[in-house]
C-alpha cells in the first residue's frame, strides 16, 4: 500500500469529489508536502480551438490546488469530449484506456511527490476499460479509499452500498466526507445545486438535517462533515481540511 496516496471516490456524480480533493491538496501543501493529483480519465471535456486540445476542467483545478509542476498530460492521461462513463467515452471516441499507462503515470507522480491524490470519475464501480473499474484501479495501485457523499435524499443507501463493496473487495477505507452540494436560494429558500439558476432540486431539507446523525450511527469509519461553502465563515473550510489532512496523513 502507498501510505502517502489515496483514491477519492464518490457515492454518485456531482457530490463534490473535486472540491474535496482540492481542499485536501491545499491543506497538504500548507504542511510543506509535494502533492500531485491523478485523474486517470475525465469525460465531458471542452474543446479548445486555439490549442486543438480537450481541456480537463477538474484535472486543471486539481493541478492548480496542488501547485504541482507536473503536466496535465501526466495528471490526466485520458480526456474525452463525451459526457459519459470513461469506458463508453473511450469506445465512442476510439481511444481505449490502457492500465499500463495508468500505472506508469501513477508511478511517475508518486516518485516525484510526497502525496498522490487519485480522483475517480463518478463512483467506485464506474468502468474505465472492459472488466476494469475504479475499484480494480485501487487494488492495482494498492490505494486506500476516501468516500465523498453528497448530503441529499438517498445518501444513506448510496454510502452504505459503497462501503459494503469496499469491504467485500478488501479495500481499506480511510473515512467518509459528507459534503453539501446544495445552496439555499436567498429569494425562495429552496435548495439549489451549486451553479444552477433554474429549477430548484427536490425538497431534501429534512434529509440534509438528519443525514449526519444517521451516518454517524450506521458507519464505522471517520465521518468528516463539510458545510455549504456559502455559509462557511472565512477560514473555516481551511481549518476543516487541515484537520482532515492531519487525520488522513499523520505526520
Amino acid at each position: 500500500m502507498h501510505p502517502r496516496s489515496l483514491l477519492i471516490t464518490g457515492t454518485d456524480t456531482g457530490v463534490g469529489k473535486t472540491f474535496v480533493a482540492c481542499g485536501l491538496a491545499e491543506a497538504l501543501v500548507r504542511r510543506g508536502l509535494r502533492v500531485a493529483p491523478f485523474k486517470p480519465a475525465e469525460t465531458g471535456c471542452a474543446f479548445e480551438a486555439e490549442t486543438n486540445t480537450l481541456i480537463p476542467a477538474d484535472a486543471a483545478s486539481l493541478q492548480a490546488a496542488s501547485k504541482t509542476s507536473a503536466s496535465l498530460d501526466l495528471i490526466c492521461p485520458y480526456r474525452y469530449k463525451s459526457p459519459v462513463a470513461p469506458l463508453m467515452a473511450a469506445e465512442l471516441e476510439d481511444r481505449s484506456i490502457e492500465t499500463a499507462v495508468l500505472m506508469n503515470c501513477f508511478e511517475t507522480l508518486s516518485g516525484t511527490h510526497d502525496v498522490v491524490l487519485v480522483e475517480s470519475a463518478g463512483g467506485i464501480l464506474v468502468p474505465l476499460a472492459p472488466n476494469f473499474h475504479f475499484g480494480d484501479l485501487a487494488k492495482m495501485l494498492s490505494l486506500p479509499v476516501l468516500v465523498v457523499a453528497g448530503s441529499k435524499l438517498g445518501v444513506i443507501n448510496h454510502t452504505l452500498l459503497t462501503l459494503e463493496y469496499l469491504k467485500s473487495a478488501g479495500l481499506s477505507v480511510l473515512g467518509c466526507v459528507l459534503n453539501h452540494p446544495y445552496r439555499l436560494s436567498e429569494e425562495t429558500g429552496n435548495l439549489m445545486l451549486d451553479g444552477e439558476d433554474e429549477e430548484p432540486v427536490l425538497d431534501h431539507r429534512a434529509a440534509v438535517t438528519s443525514n449526519i446523525a444517521l451516518l454517524r450511527e450506521l458507519i464505522s469509519t471517520d465521518l468528516f462533515v463539510i458545510s455549504r461553502k456559502q455559509e462557511a465563515p472565512p477560514g473555516e473550510l481551511d481549518s476543516l481540511f487541515d484537520e482532515m489532512a492531519s487525520r488522513l496523513f499523520p505526520a
